[in-house]
């Protein structure tokens, strides 16, 4: 019962995230203004430009990062199923075994089905190289993100980003 309240509560803070999150996204053709796109004359200016327009299309960015994310998912097979291997036998064991199940003269609990669930899953997702996927979605991520906030000059409406309406 407990488990269900808990993941009642994630639900809630996701729907509550997304509608936030949906909101602030910007127009495809504002996002993708080529003509904005400009070298900045220094660093400070680089970092008045990132600074404005991370804020400006966070949740642009976070679609972006989770294309990327989905994308790494795609390209590594392997990693795709062994996550999906561990979550549903979780969510498997969690489900259908409550208690003790008698199978060929052996008793075998929850607590066996978890420990063989870990013995094979683990070196599955050892192998299949999470870490690498993870920093190459942190760098590719940080580098596309990085480069757009930058070099896209913030439109008019950041010159009055400062003032408060009275």
């Amino acid at each position: 019962m407990e488990a269900i309240n808990h993941i009642t509560r994630v639900q809630d803070y996701a729907k509550n995230l997304a509608s936030i999150r949906v909101g602030t996204i910007r127009h495809p053709g504002e996002f993708f203004d080529y003509q904005r796109v400009s070298r900045p004359m220094d660093m400070q200016e680089y970092m008045k430009r990132a600074s404005y327009n991370i804020r400006y299309f966070s949740a642009n960015y976070a679609i972006v990062i989770c294309l990327l994310g989905v994308y790494s998912l795609l390209t590594n097979m392997l990693l795709l199923f062994a996550m999906g291997f561990m979550i549903g036998g979780f969510l498997a064991i969690g489900r259908f075994v409550h208690e003790p199940i008698e199978f060929a003269g052996k008793v075998i609990t929850p607590q066996n089905l978890y420990i063989g669930l870990f013995v094979i899953g683990l070196p599955l997702l050892w192998w299949a190289a999470p870490l690498s996927t993870f920093f190459w979605l942190v760098g590719s991520s940080g580098c596309i993100v990085g480069a757009h906030a930058g070099l896209l000059e913030p439109g008019v409406e950041s010159e009055y980003e400062g003032l408060e309406t009275v």
